[in-house]
């Protein structure tokens, strides 16, 4: 049994470290902060019981530094550390340093870490557990010449991979050998670069793929549960946009049988803590086992929305020791939970990254809606760190009811100083092929999203151009009258709202 915990750092920043100190203030726990130069008014600062400097703004001078992180976490006197996700969540080396040094690392093991880190390790592991991969080659390849012999063999088209990592970096489809050749190099430099290795591997590349993970958590006990899964489908460069949960494609059938299987896959790497299973489905109903994401995920809320579970909260209770409370038979899905990733980019010029001050910022609130974020009016959206600036959460009792609220509440979400994917959410909202759950990996491509988008922007634009000049033309006929409160309409007098008025030129 480990010691209870009673204060926790989080060696994050932004809108997870917000999420943790909630956490921790509803169990008592003392929560410690970290921030940069650049974070120095951030929210999760003042929020904190203590906050301390860890370094310049760079990543690497601060949120990446493990020796400088767990020497504060020492002063501060925390019984543990908490990563949240990003930064060092997926670093084998930082809980092996925590543990040195006396500190509960809030996830799993370093060696559970260091095999689901190497997706052919996990590869390898998972098929002596009998766990379905997508078919390709067996380790990692360092020579073009067998990459292309084993991609002969599983078949055109395929996936170049970095074997480490993920977040879309390292990965190339490859249509032909001749292509793969092209793509080896870049594929190999973009992961030496992005994970310091470049070990790649090949895989067979499945069309009209939707992806879909299942949430684990698994204690000290060698009790795991699976709580159900969510589709994360709709991606851009093999990046997660929108999530939700259930996926329309997993009956209770397929529920059961993917969700023991993802329990499996978490026992064969003795896994410990809150993790996720991810998974291929193909156009035939086939799963196939990619790789565990050893962390508490971006997503998350999404699961927290259709359980009940706090996860960060069961996060907490099974790093002290603690024995999951439940059997896999009493946990119960309620409802659709649909959650969007407001990212700080343009996705009207190919998601160019977008910084700067925020004058203002209006938070949509209402039945079934949550927002994660750390924006406030006059904050600023750093350049130096990830995109992801809120997460939008609708909860309805079925999909067209979160659905419904999604649109309504991104209606009402609005963010001014920077450009963000608001405006695409708006239009998969109401696009006819996400309402009738026809999603897959490529479905921002196949069914020109983008060009649905601008469309729907520049009817937009036309149409409050159109009002703004009847509105002009109504009030230059009222001053004419000499009374622009009174219209004449079909011979009657009637009051005309100066509110509509104004409202037909915003």
């Amino acid at each position: 049994m480990a010691k209870k915990i009673t204060s926790i750092l989080i060696a994050n920043r932004g809108e997870i470290a917000l999420r943790v100190i909630r956490a921790c203030k509803e169990l008592g726990i003392r929560s410690v902060a970290i921030y940069s130069d650049e974070d120095t008014r951030a929210v999760h600062v003042k929020r904190a019981d203590e906050a301390y400097h860890i370094g310049p703004a760079p990543p690497a001078q601060s949120y990446l530094n493990m020796a400088k992180i767990v020497e504060t976490a020492k002063m501060a006197g925390a019984d543990a550390i908490h990563p949240g996700y990003g930064f060092l969540s997926e670093n084998e080396n930082f809980p092996q340093m925590c543990e040195k040094n006396g500190i509960i690392f809030i996830g799993p093991t370093a060696k559970a870490m260091d095999v689901t880190g190497d997706k052919m390790k996990c590869k390898v592991v998972m098929k002596k557990a009998k766990v379905p991969t997508v078919p390709g080659s067996d380790g990692t390849i360092e020579d073009v010449e067998k990459a292309a012999d084993i991609a002969h063999e599983a078949g055109y088209p395929v996936m170049l991979k970095s074997a480490f990592g993920g977040g879309g970096r390292g990965i190339r489809l490859c249509k032909d050998e001749k292509q793969l050749r092209q793509e080896f190099e870049m594929a190999s430099a973009e992961s030496k670069a992005a994970f310091g290795k470049s070990a790649l591997f090949v895989e067979k590349y499945l069309q009209r793929i939707r992806h879909i993970e299942f949430q684990l958590i698994r204690d000290s006990h060698g009790n795991g549960r699976h709580l159900f899964e969510r589709e994360c489908s709709i991606q851009r460069r093999h990046q997660k946009l929108i999530e939700m949960s259930p996926s329309p494609v997993v009956d209770q059938k397929t529920r059961e049988r993917i969700g023991e299987i993802a329990v499996r896959a978490a026992a064969a790497v003795d896994y410990l803590n809150a993790g996720t299973a991810e998974f291929l489905r193909d156009p035939e109903g086939n799963f196939y086992f990619i790789e565990i994401n050893s962390r508490l995920q971006v997503e998350h809320p999404v699961t927290e929305l259709v359980t009940g579970l706090d996860l960060v909260k069961l996060q907490i209770h099974v790093a002290q020791g603690g024995e999951i409370s439940f059997k896999q038979e009493d946990l119960k899905m309620n409802g659709c939970a649909i959650e969007c990733r407001i990212n700080a980019e343009d996705p009207f010029y190919d998601f160019a990254p977008s910084t700067g001050p925020v004058p203002n910022c209006n938070i949509p609130y209402g039945p079934g809606i949550r927002v994660d974020t750390y924006l406030y009016p006059s904050c600023t959206v750093s350049g130096y760190y990830d995109s992801l600036v809120a997460k939008l959460l609708a909860w309805g009792r079925n999909f067209e009811e979160a659905r419904v609220r999604m649109r309504n509440a991104l209606d009402e979400f609005t963010i001014e100083g920077i450009n963000t994917t608001i405006p695409l959410y708006k239009t998969i909202m109401n696009e006819d092929n996400f309402i009738k759950g026809e999603i897959s990996t490529d479905y921002l491509d196949r069914f020109k999203v983008f060009d649905k988008m601008n469309n729907e922007v520049k009817a937009e634009a036309s149409k409050n151009a159109q009002a703004a000049v009847a509105a002009a033309l109504l009030q230059s006929e009222f001053v004419k009258k000499g009374s622009p409160s009174q219209s004449s309409v079909n011979g009657n007098s009637q009051k005309i709202s100066k509110w509509k008025m104004m409202r037909a030129t915003i």
